[in-house]
């Protein structure tokens, strides 16, 4: 098997990895993917996937819960600490309330009981890879909104919190001790750097920003 080399940016196609040390149920997931058009990996262990895969890719991770080397939440939880995001999808034949718990706690998409119907496995994989897309479209906004946020100085930045708090200019200048004139240069200055083009637009970033810390 050739080494699984993926980009992390946009446009790239995204991946489905497989983790199960069945081989039979291995090849039968590999081929169900590939006949349908995802683009998809297969590896024997968590050891050879930490290794061979890129984990920062798009895309999902369907992983069998139960294998020699180590359960799939234990791999779960080394992604979660090397800072993967890639969505789970756990497999199992002995699904118990207690353990689909504790994945779905730990940040799994699905848990899915074998034997499955291949079309909900399907339908969950694109899911997971659609909610993958969209988190990974905001954290690339919100690191631009940062970015232009950096660009601010402090009395622009106090500035823009007084703004999007719906504070008039000459409320601003008494808060600040500062010209109204002198507020209207600020706010036009962190309108231009934040590159909004109204005050609902600026709201919206410091609302982008919050909603991820």
């Amino acid at each position: 098997m050739l080494k699984a080399e993926t980009e992390a940016k946009s446009g790239v196609e995204p991946v489905v990895y497989i983790v199960d040390d069945d081989v039979e149920i291995r090849e039968a997931l590999l081929d169900l993917f590939l006949l349908n058009k995802r683009r998809a990996f297969a590896f024997a262990s968590s050891a050879e996937f930490i290794e061979l895969a890129d984990t920062n890719a798009p895309g999902c991770l369907v992983v069998d819960l139960r294998m020699p080397d180590g359960n799939g939440i234990d791999l779960q939880s080394e992604l979660a600490a090397k800072g993967s995001r890639l969505p789970v999808i756990f497999l199992t034949a002995y699904a118990d309330v207690p353990t689909s718990v504790k994945a779905m706690k730990a940040g799994a998409y699905d848990f899915i009981t074998k034997p499955f119907a291949n079309l909900d496995l399907l339908n969950a994989v694109d899911h997971a890879i659609r909610r993958d897309q969209e988190k990974r479209e905001f954290d690339a906004e919100v690191d631009h909104i940062r970015a232009c946020l950096d660009t601010l100085t402090p009395r622009e930045k106090e500035v823009m919190s007084a703004v999007v708090r719906g504070l008039m200019n000459k409320q601003i200048a008494y808060e600040l001790g500062i010209s109204e004139m002198t507020v209207k240069l600020h706010r036009m200055s962190v309108m231009r750097k934040m590159e909004c083009r109204s005050l609902a637009a600026l709201v919206r970033c410091v609302e982008r920003i919050r909603q991820r810390d």
